[in-house]
């Protein structure tokens, strides 16, 4: 069966809403120890950018009273249905979406009290574009004892194959492996947040009255403040163990304020944050290296980098010259489907997510997140009428 579904992501660098209409399907399993790959299709994409008075409105939400919060949740849930019927009106699809899976924005993130928040209410949504709707994605997750982050692993998993690590590079990085397989085989699928990325080089770029910093172009005529990238590789949440995710805040209430305090120019300043990012890869590339390559043989990997940090060309030939050692090779996107997978892996995988919690399958890796087992997450809205 081929599901045609629409997956929305907004992700926490806050350039926009990205959609996805994407068809799936289910493949036969290589063996009976091995589970279904899936099969899809990018058919249509766009990237809805926000105003001004939504990137405010969206950034400011952990600042909102309890009710000013609800109407915000409300209003970004109708917003949502709106932008998706503006994408169904462009690209014809008039009754041929079966189904909306919707990340929503994150707001509040707090594992530690097995509580997180994604603004857009997931009843507005199909209320607006009369389409079933499934939300809420994360949060079975972090009522079992789960970071509820990352959870597009479960998308590695099952659609993407020929890579041994993914690396997305939004508004935060984070990574993900076969722990103890560099194949893909056995060894269970582990991820992590890595460090703030695109939020904070945007915030940096916004100085001199930018969205971000095109292809690292400023960046590449910065130099490296060792202070400072001292300071910032020393910060606690480095010296964790994964399981482990952050919150958006880390990145503008912690780690940007750090950079403002070192009096540095915007090229100096973009120069050590790109190098601060790619240090902490290269880190976490050479913590999930398999077991067997444990003592420091090349590895052969290959590593799929998407988000919007996959177009900073300073910061991805830094990345690869620090990977070349590790025997990590950074893939380059060779088919229209890979281009695609660039900037809409994570919408692509919200389908997915979406999909699953309608078959009533796991869709959150227990082996990723830390919770007590594996879950199926999403609240089902039901926007057809019967």
């Amino acid at each position: 069966m081929v599901y045609k579904v629409i997956g929305l992501m907004s992700g926490s660098s806050l350039d926009g809403l990205d959609i996805a209409y994407v068809h799936l399907q289910e493949g036969a399993a290589t063996s009976k120890d091995s589970p279904r790959k899936w099969e899809f299709n990018f058919l249509h994409t766009a990237c809805y950018p926000y105003t001004e008075e939504w990137k405010q409105r969206l950034s400011g939400a952990t600042g909102l009273s309890a009710l000013e919060y609800q109407l915000l949740h409300a209003d970004y849930g109708h917003y949502l249905g709106e932008r998706v019927n503006e994408f169904i009106e462009a690209y014809h699809l008039q009754y041929q979406v079966q189904l909306i899976a919707s990340h929503g924005h994150t707001s509040f993130h707090v594992p530690a009290r097995k509580m997180t928040a994604q603004l857009g209410d997931g009843a507005a949504l199909a209320a607006a574009a009369k389409i079933n709707v499934v939300s809420d994605l994360r949060a079975m997750d972090l009522a079992l004892g789960g970071q509820g982050a990352p959870i597009v692993p479960i998308g590695e998993k099952l659609l993407l194959h020929g890579y041994e690590l993914f690396l997305n590079l939004g508004g935060i990085a984070n990574i993900s492996s076969h722990e103890g397989s560099a194949g893909g085989g056995g060894g269970a699928f582990v991820a992590y947040d890595v460090c703030p990325a695109n939020r904070v080089l945007n915030k940096l770029m916004a100085r001199v009255g930018k969205e971000y910093d095109e292809g690292g172009a400023l960046a590449a005529t910065g130099r490296v403040d060792e202070n400072l990238l001292r300071r910032l590789n020393e910060l606690p949440y480095y010296g964790e163990a994964y399981p482990k995710s952050l919150a958006n805040d880390f990145g503008t209430d912690i780690v940007y304020p750090m950079i403002e305090a070192a009096g540095l120019g915007t090229a100096d300043a973009l120069r050590t944050y790109v190098e601060h990012i790619c240090q902490q890869i290269k880190i976490a590339v050479e913590g999930l290296r398999p077991v067997e390559l444990a003592v420091g043989a090349p590895s052969g990997r290959r590593m799929l980098v998407t988000g919007g940090g996959a177009h900073n060309h300073f910061l991805m030939g830094r990345l690869r010259e620090l990977l070349v050692p590790l025997g990590v090779e950074v893939a380059q996107p060779v088919s229209d489907s890979d281009k695609a997978l660039i900037d809409y892996k994570e919408a692509l995988v919200m389908a997915l997510i979406g999909v699953l919690r309608w078959r009533e399958e796991n869709n959150v890796l227990a082996s990723v997140t830390g919770a007590s087992r594996d879950s199926i997450g999403g609240a089902v809205w039901m926007g057809q009428e019967a």
